[in-house]
């Protein structure tokens, strides 16, 4: 009877909840000690900008416009913290159109915008988007995707790639399923959309020079650059 008694008592109620109470707050410090994290500073536009190459082999820069941009909007604005668009040309007069657009926080809710999505929006109807390795320096080949856009204003093709913390997704769900497998490990990745194209409409002729930029790029790159871009590859 006394030990029902005191089983029942205020201080052993009052105990009870203490122990809960301390319970809950444990869960949720070990659950906020997990939440995924950033694990690459922003970087500052000016810093960033400067990072970009102004001579990128044969081709020179030469302006910051005439690319074709997604519209912008409230979210479309928050999506990267550095965006840079640059126009590049070689003494034969031909030119190359340079986007890199950067985030050092891709949490599967702010994901980069691909071409897909923008030229379309701009007019463009587009061919059948495919996989293209762009040869490198080292072993590894650079996984991106190509495709032409077309409209009563210009033609162009475009070859891209993104990388997600140490992947280059070619889909959309790849780039999901990289942020989720990021955030598994406790991180927040960060990442970037390269884009390249040029004028025209002819494969045989744009695609080698295209690659070839890219390439160029890798080389005129200082390290810093040349990680955020490319990665390890």
């Amino acid at each position: 009877m006394v030990e029902r008694d005191l089983a029942s008592s205020p201080l052993a109620v009052d105990r009870r909840k203490v122990v809960l109470g301390l319970g809950l707050l444990a869960a949720s410090g070990i659950a906020q000690a997990r939440l995924p994290v950033p694990v690459v500073p922003r970087i500052k536009e000016e810093r960033f900008t400067a990072l970009i190459p102004d001579q990128i082999g044969q081709f020179t820069f030469d302006s910051e416009s005439g690319l074709v941009l997604p519209p912008s909007d409230a979210l479309s604005d928050r999506l990267y913290d550095n965006l840079v668009t640059r126009t590049y040309s070689n003494p034969a007069g031909e030119v190359v159109m340079l986007l890199v657009a950067y985030n050092n926080k891709q949490d599967g809710v702010l994901q980069i915008h691909r071409p897909e999505i923008c030229y379309p929006a701009g007019g463009y109807k587009l061919t059948e988007v495919s996989p293209i390795d762009v040869p490198m320096d080292g072993p590894q080949p650079l996984p991106g995707q190509i495709f032409a856009a077309n409209s009563e204003a210009r033609n162009e093709v475009v070859l891209y790639w993104t990388r997600v913390g140490d992947r280059f997704p070619r889909r959309w769900l790849d780039q999901r399923w990289a942020v989720a497998q990021a955030n598994l490990r406790g991180i927040v990745p960060d990442g970037v959309l390269a884009r390249v194209s040029t004028i025209g409409n002819g494969f045989e002729r744009t695609t080698p020079m295209l690659t070839n930029f890219i390439r160029d790029l890798h080389r005129a790159s200082g390290a810093h650059m040349r990680s955020l871009l490319f990665g390890q590859v």
